[in-house]
């Protein structure tokens, strides 16, 4: 039997010094692995423990462990996890399909030819931003892969007025908008993990789907997936948002990210695949 593991990373898995929402007393909190240095910094951690069964999780031959999430190739490519590599990976929200490093070709050109028929150009939604966004609590504009858009922002300064009416804009357009600590995102609604991860299920003959994730932008993989779970935090967690197959977990921040990778190993372990 093949299990399919996609998870999402920042902030499901991942946590960077910002979103690490350790409250404890410093004698109690876990220890942590840096698993992504840019230019020389350390920038995001998961749990010893947490870093420790995701290799053992990676190193069962039933299981094929797919890193899913938003950010770019280049972004991607910077985080080292433990255990075997992932021959497989979803960048760019289901917009780049890597396999071994490779951005798959095909995979690009069925995601461009989607995009040209079921949603407005990125360059409407993208000029749109820059004129509607406002200097004072916006710090950068970026495109992404040529696929979408965000901006990164002074969060407490946005006004919730604004976030309403770009969502009021951009829904009849084909466009989804998502809060994600300090970046807003606007993506087009043909753009999902969980269509990759179903072309993946149909290369890889995967026989279960197991998922997690934290955004708006993840509801489609946790809802896609046989199994899923979302951490006690984020857009979803805030919204209450939760569905049949879906566990919703009390934990928050980087300890939820070890209660995912748990999670994963023991409805693999469940499974008969383990260890096999």
């Amino acid at each position: 039997m093949t299990v399919l593991v996609a998870s999402d990373l920042d902030r499901t898995l991942i946590y960077s010094a910002a979103a690490l929402g350790l409250t404890m007393p410093d004698p109690v909190a876990p220890r942590l692995l840096c698993v992504e240095v840019h230019e020389s910094k350390p920038l995001s951690y998961m749990t010893e423990t947490a870093a420790a069964l995701l290799a053992e999780l990676t190193a069962d031959p039933g299981v094929v462990w797919v890193p899913t999430t938003t950010r770019t190739r280049k972004q991607y490519q910077r985080i080292r996890f433990p255990g075997r590599p992932a021959k497989y990976a979803i960048c760019a929200n289901g917009g780049q399909l890597l396999v071994d490093g490779v951005p798959d070709r095909d995979w690009r050109r069925q995601v461009a030819a989607r995009l040209a028929e079921e949603c407005a150009p990125l360059a409407e939604v993208y000029e749109h931003l820059l004129a509607t966004a406002d200097p004072a609590w916006l710090r950068k504009a970026r495109v992404a892969e040529d696929l979408f858009a965000y901006l990164v922002v002074e969060r407490a300064l946005v006004p919730d007025e604004w976030l309403k009416a770009l969502v009021s804009w951009a829904e009849p357009r084909g466009w989804t908008v998502s809060l994600q600590g300090r970046k807003i995102y606007a993506v087009p609604q043909p753009l999902t993990k969980s269509a990759a991860m179903r072309e993946l299920v149909r290369r890889t003959g995967a026989a279960t789907t197991l998922a997690a994730g934290d955004s708006l932008l993840d509801a489609d993989l946790l809802l896609a997936a046989d199994r899923g779970w979302r951490p006690g935090h984020g857009e979803l967690a805030d919204a209450g948002w939760t569905a049949g197959s879906v566990t919703a977990l009390a934990k928050a921040g980087v300890l939820a990210g070890e209660e995912i990778v748990r999670a994963f190993r023991r409805v693999v372990g469940e499974l008969g695949t383990l260890g096999a």
